[in-house]
């Protein structure tokens, strides 16, 4: 596996996976997520995470439609968080092999590309 650019995760699809592949090894993680910036390793390395902070309740229930609409889209789920009104985080995953998979940076690319909600 190729590190990638942000670009080069966006034009690909999620593929599905059952389980039996390796995660990824934590070299490759480290060095793919610097085309991801604000996404970090938690959970003992097995998964990636990024944070916003958002300017109002509203404005982070428009915008974690907007992720559930691609990662439905992907057929790969992460999980939402939703804190203290207007903090959201998101991780992600690949729950069948317990660690990260490449699905895991396209989906991140892909929540990278939409657009914050406007203001209200």
């Amino acid at each position: 596996m190729d590190i990638q650019s942000s670009d080069q995760l966006v034009g690909k699809k999620c593929v599905p996976c059952e389980g039996g592949v390796d995660p990824c090894p934590l070299p490759f993680v480290t060095e793919q997520l610097e085309s991801l910036p604000g996404w970090y390793l938690t959970h003992q390395n097995q998964r990636i995470r990024k944070d916003w902070q958002m300017d109002n309740f509203v404005q982070g229930l428009e915008f974690f439609d907007l992720v559930g609409k691609v990662a439905e889209s992907e057929a790969h789920h992460p999980d939402l968080h939703l804190v203290s009104y207007r903090d959201l985080s998101i991780e992600i995953w690949t729950h069948a092999i317990g660690g990260l998979s490449e699905n895991d940076f396209i989906l991140a690319a892909k929540i990278d590309q939409i657009p914050i909600p406007t203001k209200r």
